[in-house]
């Protein structure tokens, strides 16, 4: 995995490496260098091999990890999305890239088997003409917060009993994150906060300051307690414009909060609308405020939609679901 951010990619690759080792499977992470990243890999009982993934004048990369594979002699070896893909020597082991967006394919041509997180990745695939019967739909699974405890709002300044609206992710223009400040300008009573750091922290600043939303809105910048945020909030909202699959969203299902998220490709894949979510129009405040609008109007209907996502989670998006799909997938192709 040749990434160095901490985004929804990188912290599932942690996630997926460590369930396979405690499902009894021998696993030698590669990564691009990373200390945190390493140490908390380490901690999981897993020995990471570093190496800089660097562009065309690294030399060195794609060697060292045909020694590390030659010498860890697995039987399968997965590319975690283009990069990694492009330095994955072939071998006697069996090559597979993980795609998480609609990446180009030219980067994969070394894997044997591709594989997506979302149904419409797998289409997305085929469609280029890659093989049916070489591709697969592997899900996320992220934490269960069940037994979370949710964050203070005094931190926030949210007043106890105040309607509160969360939004999670990085700071990008593809998050939408505009669309959802210029909603709370339609809802007067309502405070939201958003957790995340990006490009655009300026730009959403300078947007609050102009709607003088100050007082509602908060950017809390990067926050590690997802789990907690999630608990304190009334509705999760995903307001992306574009999203391969959300992990947010699976979140949300887990710590049991309403999901009301724009339609992007991910979460009108995952979400049954009006079942364990409720969907809206991609860059419209005006729908966006009024069904949050009526989301926090109506406790039980919130009920309703945060039951059914947890049901969600715990059958489709748990570790132990997961897991065993993933397995069934690699046994198929060793076989």
């Amino acid at each position: 995995m040749a990434g160095a951010a901490n985004g929804g990619a990188e912290l599932f690759y942690e996630r997926m490496t460590g369930a396979l080792s405690r499902a009894g499977q021998d696993v030698l992470p590669v990564i691009r260098r990373e200390e945190g990243r390493s140490a908390r890999l380490a901690a999981m009982g897993l020995t990471p091999v570093q190496f800089r993934f660097g562009g065309r004048l690294d030399f060195l990369t794609r060697p060292g990890i045909r020694r590390a594979l030659q010498d860890f002699k697995p039987d399968i070896a997965m590319a975690w999305m283009s990069r990694a893909a492009a330095h994955l020597p072939r071998g006697p082991w069996i090559n597979i890239g993980r795609l998480g967006g609609y990446y180009d394919l030219k980067y994969f041509r070394s894997c044997r088997y591709l594989v997506g997180n979302t149904r419409g990745i797998v289409d997305y695939i085929t469609g280029t003409g890659f093989p049916p019967k070489r591709t697969a739909y592997l899900p996320n699974f992220v934490a269960d917060f069940a037994g979370e405890a949710p964050s203070s709002r005094a931190e926030f300044g949210v007043p106890e009993g105040a309607p509160l609206l969360l939004g999670l992710g990085r700071l990008h223009e593809v998050k939408g994150f505009d669309t959802l400040i210029q909603a709370m300008a339609r809802l007067p009573d309502v405070y939201c906060v958003i957790a995340g750091e990006g490009p655009e922290r300026p730009a959403l600043e300078k947007l609050v300051a102009e709607l003088r939303l100050g007082e509602r809105v908060k950017l809390l910048g990067w926050r590690r307690d997802t789990g907690a945020l999630l608990k304190a909030a009334d509705v999760f909202v995903s307001s992306s414009r574009h999203e391969p699959l959300g992990n947010m969203v699976l979140e949300a299902f887990s710590a049991a909060t309403p999901v009301l998220a724009a339609r992007a490709e991910g979460p009108s894949e995952v979400i049954r609308d009006g079942e364990d979510g409720v969907l809206v129009p991609v860059d419209d405040a005006d729908t966006l405020a009024s069904t949050a609008r009526l989301l926090l109007g109506d406790s039980g209907l919130r009920a309703k939609l945060a039951a059914a996502g947890r049901t969600r989670f715990e059958h489709e998006f748990a570790e132990a679901a997961v897991a065993a799909t993933w397995l069934e997938f690699f046994a198929g192709v060793t076989r």
